[in-house]
């Protein structure tokens, strides 16, 4: 290419590299502010979105997750956006290293999910069934964090329903959740049996899942989110490869500049 080209070719990356990085800049900041305001101001926030955010600030804490994406995007678009307009190396090279250092912790945590997913069952498993009996039924956040879970996603406790077994819930009520039963009252372990009996599969866990009042209601949550999981995994596929695609191109795109910086 002519040396003209070459220069056209440059200031085109350039511009672009600046508009994408801009844009993720004012992204950032917008999930930041909305962050900060469900966290200091919940109940407005509530008032505009109406029940359903509830919902959702019940199950996460919404208010953190969006103060931290909206941090790391605000720091890559200004490290992208102002080093490609400054022309700056530094600022370049420090673009690519974040979005590389993104880019590896994402492919190390697929990785760890597919490989080590019977790992993360027992960790969970350790970590939850103790707080399953302890806290259930005693705290309320946690309780209705777990029943709108288990009423969602139709499931009961994390590995089934002898989560529950000599439990705070079980030793004051004598049962089990009502998720566990379906809709059905009371829900103690004379019942669970004869539901499960009459649906396919031992004790009622089926290896396919419905909303029924038996069967797969006591099989635990952590499976179910999985089958969930398994079952959109295209669609998360789809988008975990636009992402990484995304950040490969952004990568590719600043060490072209900064390679290039000192041809002009």
């Amino acid at each position: 290419l002519s040396p003209g080209a070459k220069m056209g070719c440059f200031t085109f990356i350039k511009v672009m590299m600046i508009l994408f990085n801009l844009a993720i800049f004012l992204s950032g900041g917008a999930l930041l502010g909305v962050g900060i305001w469900v966290k200091v101001d919940g109940e407005s926030f509530l008032k505009l979105f109406g029940t359903l955010s509830s919902s959702v600030l019940q199950v996460v804490n919404v208010a953190y997750l969006l103060i931290v994406i909206g941090a790391i995007l605000l720091v890559i678009g200004f490290l992208g956006c102002y080093g490609a307009q400054k022309e700056s190396k530094c600022l370049l090279m420090m673009f690519f290293s974040v979005v590389l250092i993104i880019f590896i912790a994402e492919v190390a945590a697929a990785v760890v999910a597919l490989v080590f997913t019977g790992l993360a069952e027992t960790l969970l498993t350790g970590l939850v069934t103790p707080l399953l009996k302890e806290k259930y039924g005693m705290n309320d956040t946690f309780t209705q964090i777990w029943d709108l879970t288990m009423t969602e996603v139709h499931c009961c406790g994390l590995n089934n329903y002898t989560d529950f077994d000599n439990s705070y819930f079980s030793e004051k009520y004598h049962g089990y959740p009502k998720q566990c039963c379906g809709t059905e009252n009371p829900c103690n372990s004379t019942y669970l049996p004869f539901w499960g009996m009459l649906c396919p599969g031992s004790w009622g866990i089926t290896t396919s899942c419905h909303s029924h009042p038996c069967g797969c209601l006591v099989q635990g949550c952590f499976k179910q989110i999985l089958e969930e999981i398994r079952t959109n995994a295209g669609v998360a596929g789809g988008v975990a490869a636009g992402i990484a695609a995304l950040e490969i191109a952004a990568m590719a795109v600043s060490m072209y500049l900064y390679c290039h910086l000192d041809e002009k």
